[in-house]
């Protein structure tokens, strides 16, 4: 080991080692978007494993309750111990856990092996944006990052195009493997390409800091979960939230009296990272949740196959492949308030399409939708990301991208929980199940899809079940669709008020930290 002096121009393999971590990135991604596309026939008694709509959200859950959770002291970790370590092994685990979900036999077993999947995705996630920050030079960065974000529109187009391919000729499990090869793979070519980084001067460890944040964010993702499931009334929801406010707020007082922090909460008093990192959550907060319905709307009130409704996807990740990559050019253009602000404005304009989309809307007006979200989206995560990066120096740079992907969870999150129960209470309200046993209405009006299942056994009434279920499910969407549109204007009011129009050269700005000679250590 030696440390080494700044290199202003970068590391001379830094493109190839970007190659590389855009695959580990895809395989995260892949996951989710594959997910979606399965839960259907998930769902199938006898094509799946007859999960029921609280099983199939635990099974996206619980890989987001580990993941959530374990992003920020993964991305402490990973500034210790090595990046690139960090990386392979989270590939390894994430491998292993999809090899698990595989061949998973019950709803039970696929929920722990998700939550295992994102044990392994943690690791994977932080490390390499902190990579990046490593291996580029602060002129570069922004171009490399939206290159990263672009690979995040390229995992969204392939997953369910991908995954529908293999649910009409291979069994469910199948979606799974397929991340099998791609972490062979990666492991390679991290160890081949990706030179080892760790903050060279670390400090003690901030155990009670590691602990509480791992508590906090934890009973935070739980509380939210159950909130989306039961209503935010249950006691199993709110409890656990309010017992996070207290210990983040612990978490916080205790971070502030520290000589060595795991997370430097004075950086929140910098506007542009409050304000960047609050985007993140909003965007994805209302992203998250028309993902959620949208996939639902094309699988059962229209009808589409796993392929069909994956390659309607596309279009969303068409603008962010084009959009992304391009993003840092108009930051240096326009300045990040203008650029975030449009792009979550176009953010909303997408998601406000849905509000008017009904049974027999022209299935273009879906794919256009998608596609704006999507141009949005380009045009918000880059500069956002950039911006919360550029704030720390370089060898705490696993902090600061494990506080960017924490708050894009939890957000996520957030949005599945309260859009997901939103959908729920409205499709409830207005089902008609006239004439069903009780045990068939209670099925019909847990979930659309519960409704099918009815609708199949019940003969002739079926069809009339299929039409009250189908409307009922689009008057919740545009409910739903109403709630993630007002949080996205959010988002673009945050930008327009907070995010500078030129590019700050702050104490922690990237440049200054290259000036003050902030080293690397490399293997």
């Amino acid at each position: 080991m030696n440390a080494q002096q700044p290199q202003t121009a970068g590391h001379p393999r830094r493109w190839a080692i970007l190659a590389v971590l855009v695959i580990s990135l895809l395989v995260v991604v892949l996951d989710n978007t594959v997910l979606n596309v399965a839960l259907r026939i998930i769902a199938d008694p006898q094509h799946g494993l007859g999960a029921t709509q609280s099983e199939l959200e635990w099974a996206i859950n619980s890989y987001t309750l580990v993941f959530a959770g374990l992003l920020f002291t993964a991305g402490i970790l990973a500034d210790r111990i090595g990046r690139r370590i960090t990386l392979a092994v989270g590939l390894g685990l994430f491998g292993i856990a999809s090899l698990v979900s595989a061949y998973a036999s019950s709803p039970d077993q696929l929920i722990g092996a998700r939550a295992l999947m994102g044990l392994g995705a943690a690791a994977v996630m932080p490390s390499t944006l902190s990579i990046i920050a490593n291996v580029f030079e602060p002129k570069e960065r922004g171009r490399a990052i939206g290159v990263w974000a672009g690979a995040v529109g390229l995992a969204v187009a392939l997953g369910p195009i991908l995954g529908g391919f293999l649910l009409e000729h291979f069994w469910w499990g199948s979606v799974f493997l397929i991340n099998v090869p791609i972490v062979i793979v990666g492991v390679a070519l991290v160890f081949t390409l990706v030179p080892e980084s760790r903050d060279p001067k670390p400090g003690r460890i901030d155990v009670v800091g590691v602990l509480l944040s791992i508590v906090g964010l934890t009973l935070l993702t739980y509380g939210v979960i159950k909130g989306g499931e039961d209503g935010f009334g249950d006691v199993l929801a709110w409890g656990p939230i309010v017992g996070a406010v207290l210990v983040l707020t612990g978490f916080v007082f205790y971070e502030r009296g520290l000589e060595f922090p795991s997370l430097d909460v004075r950086l929140f008093t910098n506007r542009q990272f409050s304000a960047s990192t609050g985007m993140i959550g909003l965007v994805f907060f209302a992203a998250m949740g028309a993902m959620f319905f949208g996939a639902f709307y094309l699988q059962l009130v229209r009808g589409y196959g796993p392929l069909a409704s994956g390659a309607l996807f596309v279009p969303f990740a068409v603008g962010q492949m084009v959009f992304a990559p391009i993003s840092s050019n108009m930051v240096k253009k326009f300045g990040p308030k203008l650029v975030s602000t449009t792009g979550l404005l176009l953010v909303a304009l997408g998601l406000s399409t849905w509000l008017f989309i009904g049974a027999q809307t022209p299935i273009v007006v879906v794919a256009l939708a998608f596609f704006v979200q999507g141009v949005g989206m380009a045009n918000v995560m880059p500069p956002a990301t950039e911006s919360i990066m550029s704030a720390l120096p370089r060898e705490k740079a696993g902090v600061g991208s494990a506080v960017s992907n924490t708050i894009r969870q939890l957000g996520g999150a957030l949005g599945v929980a309260v859009l997901g129960a939103i959908l729920s209470s409205v499709y409830r309200d207005n089902l008609a199940t006239d004439g069903l046993p009780g045990a068939a209405a209670d099925a019909a009006r847990e979930s659309i899809s519960g409704a099918y299942a009815v609708a199949a056994q019940a003969g002739p009434a079926g069809g009339n079940l299929i039409h009250s279920a189908n409307e009922s499910f689009v008057t919740a969407m545009h409910w739903a669709s109403a709630g993630s549109l007002v949080f996205a204007l959010l988002g673009a009011l945050v930008a327009a008020l907070f995010l500078p129009g030129k590019r700050p050269a702050g104490p922690h700005s990237p440049v200054l930290a290259e000036e003050q000679g902030v080293a690397l250590v490399e293997a």
